[in-house]
């Protein structure tokens, strides 16, 4: 699969790839997915995406049945049992060896441990096995779907690592010269990728080539100016210095792999680490990065870690913590150079995973604490002698160590008594228990804060003028701001990018991230490291929170309850607070500000959606879906109700509306029909009143077309019938006219009629409002004397008879007619009916009909009244 799809017969390796597209496709989806199940709607999505036949299920039977024949005929004894029915969908049965795909990515991971190990002779065997595999990315004549496509991605992202680990390993075995041609190829493949870049430079460096690797260097950093308006790395720029600077260290390779693992995990570690602190690209750790003179904002915080600074004990421990992208580390380096005065003997900072995003272990953390600090000679080899080095060297001493990025608070046991008189700086995403001392934790910025963030966004050389910034300009930043959860990460790569293009104001850039569906893709375009940052917190999180978090995804942006995660995840209230604090010290979810409930931080929350839809409407999503439909539609009815005769809530409606809106769109994607129509009704009356016209228009049209989908034809007349009465409030008769009309062939032939009278009731506003009211008050009658059993229908009749009395005769005949309106509202149970009967018959008893210059028609719109035959447009109130 690595490369054009080959299929081979187990005993004489006969070629027995398929030729049909489709079946090729089914066969490559199964594939990825061997020994698991693989549901009917992920092959489906993968074959036909959101737009399958009506023959889609047949159709996939008969590329099923066609495998299983070719299974049978090139392995009979296996092929029987290979591909396998499973609820919800299929297994495909695979010896993993047989698989090129499984054999290549295990071979990378076992060339990945081995370096780690410092076994760098292994790991380059084993990454050079693994990559000799790789004919081309996968399946290139095979047609993605969203399944194949996020393989095919990831894939070549661990093809990278493995090239890169191959390069270190060779590296470290002294074998430059012999890659400085390779290095080249693979830096003109990958032109923004630094990693290679700053191999290709020790490479050239080691062979002699001091100019040339120079010039890698400046290569590199033109491009990625011109492209994408940013430096090289810090750690690259310190490679820069230390070839200017001719630094001997860098000449020498690491210390040998052993082919054995005999002198224990504790030496062996000390060993790969220490290996990486001497080639020097790999090395994260050094002296305190520059000050960011546009460090903006958290002046409250930046204060109370001053204050702790001043005074900290020896030994002292302060943990700042957050979710990606809040500016843990900025803040942390911000403080720590405002502490120079406190901290005479130095201020370091030592990040806390590898270039991989894995957590280092506590000898590894001991190994980059002695490399900051300016540890003299070899790095020790064992636990014991790295932890009496620290102590040797952090003696009598008064430094700040900045550990940034700490993963557990394991990672810091051995290490925090060692330390002396220095104190220590944490940063983390949830808070790490076991340890003494302060948390601060970091949230959004403040608004205004976001805002100057933003507004330091000029062109080199660019001196603000006195006047005061656009209205546009200032709004434009605003809506970024929101955009970007005001987190500080995101919003200085907006800040960045638009001090390289003065061209493009914040406006042209909100509406650019506007779309939650492509907000993503267009941030990554921007800035690729801070989507890079995102993407590696978020796959670094145990699967079962990615599960989690792509179900929480479907409930509204803002914060949430712990029931409204219960429902989304379909369990106990009690396994969902597990759930969301497991999500919680994953760094994917944090708690509100003001202690009611969880929020996703906004591009967590965006990632974890678009990893949901690249798997397409799996069973979990579509049953989450139906859970938060039916919880949504009796919150709906419960608010409906609880007012009596008044209006429903509208502000309480408002707050919601949209997320209501955009859970009917995701139902209706899903294929959930019936929660469609289901939450279209619920909703109704709320738009009705509401006059959310655009809202009520996108709800009930694909509330049509699910009620077509199920065949239910009552369900298709309401809706029709609802979307005549919007089309007669927007004033808009033509097309008013053929909703009612469809509704009326919809329901013609079928059992009774519990919509006709209402579409009837709707013609005959028309005609009222064209002054035909003879003509209204003749498609209402029928109502009354052939369908009785119609409550609501006879209800609307008798409030068109009585609006026709009011334009040919008079209040006295109409008033029977509100009476019998009042009457069957009582019937009906329905308050706000009932009070429009009872407004009416009040209006009527003090003013008589002549008077009336307003008349509401329908409970809550109002019509223009000039004389007793002619009406105004129709209001809502």
């Amino acid at each position: 699969m690595l490369g054009p799809l080959e299929v081979r017969a187990a005993g004489d390796g006969q070629q027995v790839t398929p030729r049909a597209a489709k079946l090729r496709s089914v066969l490559a989806t199964l594939l990825v997915r061997s020994n698991e199940v693989v549901s009917v709607d992920t092959l489906v999505d993968e074959l036909w995406g959101e737009e399958p036949p009506r023959t889609a299920m047949t159709t996939l039977q008969v590329y099923i049945s066609q495998l299983r024949k070719l299974l049978l005929r090139v392995a009979p004894e296996f092929g029987r049992q290979a591909l396998l029915t499973r609820a919800p969908g299929y297994l495909l049965q695979v010896d993993p060896a047989q698989l090129d795909l499984v054999v290549f990515q295990e071979l990378h991971e076992r060339g990945r441990e081995a370096l780690d190990r410092g076994e760098h002779a292994a790991a380059a065997e084993l990454q050079r096995r693994a990559l000799a595999l790789w004919r081309g990315p996968l399946l290139p004549d095979t047609a993605h779907g969203s399944l194949l496509a996020t393989v095919a991605v990831r894939l070549d992202e661990v093809r990278i690592a493995a090239l890169e680990q191959r390069m270190r390993a060779e590296l470290q075995l002294g074998h430059h010269k012999e890659l400085v041609g390779e290095l080249q190829a693979l830096a003109a493949e990958l032109p923004l990728h630094e990693e290679f870049h700053a191999h290709l430079m020790v490479a050239l460096y080691r062979s002699g080539r001091q100019a040339e690797a120079l010039g890698v260097f400046s290569g590199l950093r033109r491009t990625l100016v011109e492209e994408l308006a940013i430096e090289p790395g810090l750690r690259l720029q310190r490679l820069q210095h230390r070839i200017l600077s001719g630094d001997r260290s860098l000449l020498r390779p690491g210390p040998p792999g052993r082919s054995s693992t005999a002198a224990g995990p504790a030496r062996t570690a000390a060993a790969s680490a220490a290996g990486r602190l001497a080639e020097g690209p790999a090395v994260a750790v050094g002296q305190l990065p520059a000050a960011d003179s546009r460090f903006t904002g958290r002046a409250a915080e930046l204060a109370e870690i001053t204050a702790w600074l001043d005074r900290a004990p020896g030994g002292g421990c302060l943990q700042i913590t957050g979710p990606a992208g809040a500016g843990k580390t900025a803040l942390a380096v911000a403080a720590a150079h405002g502490a120079g005065a406190a901290f005479p003997d130095g201020r370091v900072l030592v990040r806390l995973r590898g270039g991989d995003g894995r957590p280092l272990d506590p000898t590894q953390v001991l190994v980059q604490l002695l490399g900051a600090c300016g540890a003299p000679g070899p790095a020790p080899r064992s636990g014991e002698e790295l932890r009496e080095r620290l102590r040797e060297l952090t003696q009598g001493r008064r430094m700040l160590l900045v550990l940034d990025d700490v993963a557990e608070a394991a990672q810091l046991r051995a290490l925090l008594p060692l330390v002396g008189r220095c104190a220590v700086l944490v940063t983390c995403r949830p808070a790490l228990g076991g340890l003494e001392g302060p948390a601060l934790a970091l949230d959004a910025l403040a608004p205004q804060d976001a805002r100057r963030l933003l507004a330091a966004a000029r062109p080199p050389g660019d001196v603000p003028g006195p006047g005061p910034v656009s209205a546009d300009d200032g709004a434009g930043r605003d809506e970024l701001a929101e955009l970007c959860g005001r987190f500080p990460g995101p919003l200085r790569a907006l800040a960045a990018h638009l001090a390289a293009h003065p061209h493009q104001s914040p406006a042209h850039l909100a509406a650019l991230l506007r779309p939650e569906s492509t907000r993503l893709r267009e941030l990554r375009a921007l800035d690729e490291a801070c989507h890079r940052q995102l993407s590696g917190v978020y796959d670094a999180a145990p699967e079962a929170d990615l599960r989690a978090a792509r179900l929480l995804s479907l409930l509204p942006a803002g914060p949430f309850t712990g029931e409204a995660a219960a429902t989304a995840l379909g369990i106990r209230p009690e396994a969902a607070a597990h759930a969301l604090n497991s999500l919680v010290s994953a760094g994917l979810l944090g708690p509100c500000p003001d202690g009611g409930g969880y929020l996703f931080p906004v591009l967590t929350r965006l990632l974890a959606a678009e990893r949901r839809t690249a798997e397409g409407p799996t069973a979990a999503v579509r049953a989450a879906l139906a859970r938060l439909c039916a919880a949504a539609g009796r919150s709906l009815a419960a608010q409906h109700t609880a007012r009596g005769e008044h209006l429903p809530p509208l502000d309480w409606f408002a707050r919601r509306r949209d997320a209501l809106v955009t859970l009917a769109g995701q139902a209706h994607a899903a294929g959930l029909w019936a929660q469609t129509v289901q939450l279209a009704d619920a909703m109704s009356a709320f738009l009705e009143i509401s006059a959310a016209w655009e809202a009520w228009q996108h709800t009930h049209t694909l509330a049509l077309d699910a009620a077509g989908r199920l065949g239910d034809r009552t369900a298709t007349v309401r809706m029709l019938r609802s979307l005549g009465d919007l089309a007669w409030q927007r004033h808009r008769p033509a097309a008013a006219h053929d909703f009612y009309q469809r509704a009326l062939r919809a329901g013609e032939g079928g059992e009774g009629t519990p919509e006709r009278g209402r579409v009837l009731a709707g013609l005959a506003d028309l005609h009222l409002e064209a002054g035909a009211a003879g003509a209204a008050a003749r498609l209402v009658l029928p109502t009354l004397q052939e369908a009785p059993e119609d409550t609501r229908g006879c209800y609307e009749a008798r409030r068109v008879l009585a609006l026709h009395a009011l334009q040919t005769t008079g209040s006295a005949a109409a008033r029977p007619h509100f009476q019998q309106c009042l009457t069957l509202a009582g019937v009906l149970g329905d308050r706000h009916l009932e009070a429009y009967a009872r407004r009416w018959l009040e209006r009527l008893r003090e003013d008589g009909a002549g008077h009336l210059v307003w008349a509401e028609i329908r409970p809550g719109i109002w019509c223009g009244r000039t004389t007793p035959r002619t009406a105004a447009p129709a209001a809502r109130a």
